[in-house]
């Protein structure tokens, strides 16, 4: 019977959530390409007509992050009544996705965790790892913009570098989360460390 695009989507799917699970039990770099295929019933070929290789695998997992949970951070940029709790509210709304959707759990857990990757593995995925921050780094600049328009935010600040600074914080607190490292709550973590940096640019009253 001739495969449909629905069950193709499905197999890649299926590819993607095997994927993911192995690297995060064994590791990015013990996982292999015939466990991915065993965990779910296929051969190692049928894996490989989908993916040419695990960066390839690994690209399709960032991509299909930003696609389905990025976009829903858009509902926090509001209109004119925009302030720094949104930015936090942000943050907060992804914390409480990782704690109850074990997909975006794994997906922040072996991002942030992969120490083993090798530069050359970095340099292959590093695009789609961009595309990730960069469509948070946008939201969180965005409404630092408009903070700063409304005169809420110093007008000598570096917005970008300010939301720079907020994306390497909580990329810490992530990591720090993950390896059971972390001495605080890590919402108390976000809500306290933020609201210091923006007492530090935000405009007098």
């Amino acid at each position: 019977m001739r495969r449909t695009k629905e069950d193709a989507e499905k197999t890649r799917q299926a590819i993607l959530a095997s994927a993911i699970d192995i690297f995060c039990e064994k590791g990015y770099s013990k996982t292999t390409f015939d466990e991915i295929a065993k965990r779910i019933n296929l051969t190692k070929g049928a894996v490989y007509w989908y993916f040419r290789n695990k960066p390839d695998i690994v690209a399709a997992i960032i991509n299909e992050y930003v696609q389905k949970h990025v976009g829903a951070l858009q509902n926090f940029i509001t209109d004119d009544k925009t302030d720094f709790c949104d930015i936090i509210n942000m943050v907060l709304f992804n914390n409480e996705q990782m704690r109850t959707n074990i997909k975006i759990y794994k997906y922040l857990f072996f991002i942030t965790c992969q120490m083993e990757w090798s530069e050359a593995i970095i340099n292959k995925i590093q695009p789609a790892i961009e595309d990730t921050k960069r469509t948070t780094r946008q939201l969180f600049v965005e409404i630092l913009k408009r903070l700063q328009n409304n005169g809420k935010i110093k007008t000598d600040i570096d917005v970008k570098m300010i939301g720079e600074i907020l994306m390497t914080m909580y990329g810490g607190m992530l990591e720090g989360y993950f390896t059971k490292r972390l001495q605080y709550d890590l919402d108390k973590l976000v809500v306290d460390g933020f609201n210091l940096i923006y007492n530090g640019i935000k405009t007098e009253g």
